[in-house]
C-alpha cells in the first residue's frame, strides 16, 4: 500500500537523505517502499533543538532518517540521562520512546518524543507562572481513559 503525501506549493519534506523541494502548485505523491519520509513541519534542526526534549526528538529523527547508528545511541542515551535527572517526571515519555527505539519503529519513537516536547512545555510553563496542572500523559492517553 502506498503512503500518499499532499504537499503545499513550496513544502519541503526529507525522503530519506535528500530534501525535497514542491514546487508552484499543489502536489500529491504516492511513495512506496520502506524509506524514511518527514515533512518539513516534523523537522528539527540543530538549531531550532533549543531545551533538552528537543535535543532527544532530534536525536531520535538523525537515527531515524540515517538507520542504525551506535553513535547515535550514545548521544541519545546521554541526553536521556541528562533530562531523567533534571526532572524525573519525564521516565515514562522516556520509556515510551526507548520502546518503539528497540522495537524497531523510529518514526513512532519520534512520536512519543513529541508528546516529551508537549510535556517538557508544560512544564516549563508550570515552572514561569506557578500553575499546578501539568500533563503526566500523552494525549492519546488521555483518550483512551
Amino acid at each position: 500500500m502506498a503512503l500518499k503525501v499532499e504537499l503545499k506549493p513550496g513544502e519541503r519534506f526529507i525522503l530519506g537523505t535528500a530534501v525535497i523541494t514542491n514546487g508552484g502548485q499543489r502536489a500529491r505523491l504516492f511513495l512506496e517502499g520502506d524509506i524514511p519520509i518527514l515533512r518539513e513541519k516534523d523537522i528539527l534542526t540543530p538549531e531550532t533543538a533549543d531545551t533538552p526534549a528537543k535535543r532527544i526528538y532530534l536525536a531520535v529523527q538523525m537515527m531515524y532518517l540515517a538507520g542504525e547508528n551506535k553513535a547515535r545511541h550514545d548521544v541519545y542515551f546521554q541526553l536521556v540521562n541528562d533530562i531523567i535527572k533534571a526532572a524525573p517526571s519525564t521516565l515514562p515519555f522516556i520509556d515510551r520512546i526507548n520502546n518503539q527505539i528497540l522495537t524497531g519503529f523510529p518514526y513512532k519513537a519520534l512520536r512519543e518524543a513529541k508528546t516529551l516536547i508537549d510535556y517538557e512545555e508544560d512544564l516549563l510553563n508550570n515552572a514561569k507562572f506557578g500553575s499546578a496542572t501539568v500533563r503526566q500523559n500523552s494525549p492519546e492517553d488521555e483518550q483512551t481513559a
